[in-house]
């Protein structure tokens, strides 16, 4: 189906993470990202979510692109279809798949729309670990993919132990980061992120920032482009992910003031949707002022 990992760990509470995640928010380590103070009981415990889970399944799906333009700015992650819709249709496709092969079973599959602590999920489930740069890593994979959940009441062993963390005294992430919103431990400081400022911010970037980046416009990959593990990473297969004619457009548009007749329908399809023109547009004025 095109998952490129799967692991299993069992519902439980997720008590270690309490006193972190409470204390990140304390911080206001979120910015405008206010969503992540709620639900706070159900995104530790996937009961609360979803009564009767038994097991938490996590998949991993490669979006690595084999034809990147670095100079559009955009984020790898968000060249293609919007993952949300592709890896939901595929998630219900397992779904399904393990209904013909079981029986009667109920499962709900989860794609970054939902109180649900994804990195710990697939941790657990021994399919890799947390890196400085807040990054879930597998080897041979590096940082290049989507997380998937499946919340399922099905009892299915853990596959492994919780992974070693293998980033050791490296600190490549932390050091290329323009604006220093790595904290370490895996935790950011989201208000000084790129992605969170050419994304989700609803202000206007600050003029502080001016001249610490270059050419991102939605997203940033700087400290998954200097990351080791991802030096010898794969491209992925799913023709989803590869760019898409609306980059194109998006440069054209963005470059020269050509704007092509169906941009704005073609972004609504991809995750650039999240921003809308009008921010893009914001950001790559900041970016080139």
């Amino acid at each position: 189906m095109g998952f490129d990992a799967v692991g299993f760990a069992q519902a439980q509470r997720l008590n270690h993470l309490e006193k972190p995640f409470g204390d990140w928010l304390s911080k206001s380590y979120h910015g405008d990202m206010t969503w992540l103070e709620n639900h706070f009981e159900k995104r530790l415990d996937p009961r609360q979510l979803e009564p009767g889970t038994k097991t938490v399944i996590s998949l991993l799906v490669n979006y690595l692109p084999n034809d990147y333009d670095a100079s559009v700015g955009v984020s790898r992650y968000a060249v293609g279809t919007d993952y949300h819709n592709v890896l939901r249709k595929k998630g219900k496709q397992l779904i399904s798949f393990m209904r013909e092969e079981i029986g009667d079973v109920q499962a709900r599959v989860l794609v970054d729309s939902a109180p649900v602590m994804e990195k710990e999920w697939a941790r657990l489930a021994g399919l890799g670990w947390i890196g400085k740069n807040g990054c879930f890593i597998r080897p041979k994979l590096g940082s290049w993919f989507f997380l998937v959940e499946l919340f399922t009441d099905l009892h299915i062993e853990d596959t492994v132990t919780i992974s070693k963390n293998h980033c050791g005294s490296c600190k490549r992430c932390i050091d290329a980061c323009p604006t220093n919103a790595l904290i370490g431990n895996g935790q950011i400081d989201a208000r000084k992120c790129i992605s969170y400022l050419t994304i989700e911010l609803k202000d206007v970037i600050s003029s502080n920032y001016r001249g610490k980046w270059d050419k991102w416009i939605f997203g940033c990959d700087i400290c998954q482009e200097v990351c080791p593990w991802n030096q010898q990473a794969e491209p992925g297969l799913l023709p989803e992910f590869q760019p898409g004619t609306f980059i194109l457009d998006l440069k054209q548009w963005l470059t020269k003031g050509v704007i092509t007749e169906n941009l704005d329908q073609q972004l609504k399809k991809s995750a650039l949707a999240r921003a809308g023109l009008e921010k893009l547009n914001q950001s790559y004025q900041f970016v080139h002022e």
